[in-house]
């Protein structure tokens, strides 16, 4: 699960939740995930001129600074904004996944923003390369969410929590799979695990709704 890796402040860790168990794990596809650049780095180019070119790695060719990016978009929420800042040094907790979700030539930029304290996403986008420019096609600010690509779906896990449910331990766990339809995203099926259900270890069927 290559784009489910979560970086925050040079280490890598497992947002309880994100992938919780009983879905396994995801053939991330040509997906690509790198920590953030701190702010200390050379400034790069404004989210308006990013160039519409990629790299041999599949990134890119130029880095984009994906906190500028959140900042300067207008679909991004005030408050996941106003609490946009680094949790320790210069590193922010935010995750940056390159790959190819939306039939473009050029790589997409999928980025899900944490939270300092517990690593649980607040807020998953996809940036779309249009015109030389990258926008944003897809968020969702709904916590806990965390957004990556799979095999060129978007796919969208979202733990359920109860009230007396531990962080560790979620109630349940919906992973939605998204396809590009040409101009946005369109559902294409939904899985329910209701862990709840579970008896002895062993694990229930999941509910799985499909729309064509």
């Amino acid at each position: 699960m290559s784009a489910g890796t979560v970086v925050l402040a040079g280490t890598v860790l497992f947002a309880a939740g994100c992938s919780a168990g009983g879905t396994g794990l995801r053939d991330g596809g040509p997906a690509h995930t790198d920590p953030v650049s701190k702010t200390g780095s050379p400034t790069p180019a404004p989210p308006d001129h990013v160039p519409a070119t990629t790299g041999a790695s599949g990134k890119p060719a130029k880095k984009v600074d994906p906190v500028a990016l959140l900042k300067a978009d207008p679909k991004v929420s005030a408050e996941v904004k106003r609490d946009l800042k680094p949790c320790a040094g210069k590193d922010y907790p935010i995750d940056v996944s390159y790959g190819k979700v939306t039939g473009n030539s050029v790589v997409d930029i999928v980025v899900n923003v944490l939270s300092c304290a517990d690593a649980l996403g607040r807020g998953s986008y996809v940036y779309r390369s249009e015109g030389g420019t990258y926008e944003n096609v897809f968020s969702d600010e709904q916590p806990p969410v965390y957004a990556e690509i799979d095999r060129g779906d978007l796919v969208v896990t979202r733990p359920v929590y109860g009230k007396s449910d531990a962080l560790a331990y979620p109630s349940g766990e919906d992973v939605i799979t998204y396809r590009w339809s040409g101009e946005k995203f369109a559902e294409q099926d939904r899985v329910h695990t209701d862990y709840s259900n579970i008896d002895g270890g062993a694990q229930p069927a999941p509910a799985v709704t499909q729309k064509n």
